[in-house]
């Protein structure tokens, strides 16, 4: 019997686990991939308070050294499911099954993809799904934006402060985002609008140099020539194996309050799984700490009532 169990080493989970291990408590984080989840794939982090500049991998490694240091037992298996059993929880995996008094999610999300040939590789080569993180490699350079929500309206309008030309690829006739927005990027002079269109192809010499715009309504192919693509169309919240005990909004993000709990007493949620406004790696990290601090409590209660 584990006091926590942690699904997913991101930096969510791995804070949460700090926060708990310096709480005394015993610590299992699961995870299914590798630890660090998404932030290994950006190039530098320039927005985390005190660290001017370290790449994602960097940080993602520190972060994980110093949960294994302070006592968190890290196993490299995922998570199917969890039952509950009142006041104790169990996690499973395909191989095994953990006890805990407390668990917490932080599964994260992923990107949406476009679906293309080489859109992997291309990853921190030209290509990015975020950018807040990596719009300012761009600066007085040539970048697109995929997608036609609020995010992609809010990336093109924050790389039109950045790049000399920024061309917005969306799939309808009209974008999705609020008008006020939309209204904004009119007015910007760099900005070009690319509607009815899809991205049918990604070029690349070692790193992206431009892509295939494939117009819908009139067939015709166009080639862009580009020193960044920024994909976002969307993201995926990894909740599914655990829906039957959590809320989840329509987009499938985990409905808590600021605390992190959820509708199931001893299941905390923390990371880029739960409903937000900002996903950043700060929030992420903050999550991790608000979870474990209420796992504490919940178990502190379980302790009183005995």
């Amino acid at each position: 019997m584990h006091d926590i169990v942690i699904v997913g080493a991101g930096p969510a989970g791995l804070t949460a686990a700090i926060y708990a291990c310096r709480a005394s408590k015993s610590v299992l984080v699961l995870e299914a991939r590798s630890y660090g989840g998404q932030i290994v794939n950006t190039p530098s982090i320039e927005n985390y308070p005190v660290e001017m500049n370290i790449s994602g991998f960097d940080f993602a490694v520190r972060l994980y050294e110093q949960a294994k240091a302070l006592g968190a037992e890290i196993v490299f298996e995922k998570a199917v499911g969890m039952e509950d059993n009142g006041r104790y929880k169990t996690v499973v995996t395909p191989k095994n099954r953990y006890d805990a008094k407390a668990v917490i999610l932080a599964t994260g999300s992923e990107n949406r993809k476009l679906g293309l040939e080489g859109e992997d590789e291309l990853i921190g080569r030209g290509l990015s799904y975020c950018a807040t993180c990596d719009g300012n490699f761009y600066r007085k350079k040539t970048v697109a934006v995929v997608g036609g929500g609020n995010t992609a309206l809010e990336d093109a309008l924050y790389l039109s402060d950045l790049a000399a030309k920024v061309y917005l690829i969306h799939r309808r006739d009209a974008f999705r985002g609020e008008e006020r927005t939309a209204r904004r990027l009119r007015e910007k002079e760099n900005v070009e609008p690319v509607l009815d269109s899809v991205v049918t192809a990604l070029n690349a010499n070692r790193k992206l140099t431009s892509v295939c715009v494939l117009n819908k309504k009139t067939g015709e192919t166009r080639e862009i020539a580009l020193d960044g693509l920024f994909v976002a169309v969307g993201r995926v919240p990894e909740n599914v194996s655990f829906e039957k005990y959590i809320d989840l909004d329509e987009a499938g993000y985990a409905a808590s309050g600021e605390n992190c709990r959820t509708k199931t007493p001893g299941l905390f949620v923390a990371g880029d799984n739960r409903a937000k406004d900002v996903r950043q790696l700060v929030t992420a990290t903050a999550d991790g700490a608000v979870a474990a601090t209420e796992a504490v409590k919940y178990i502190s209660s379980l302790e009183t009532e005995d």
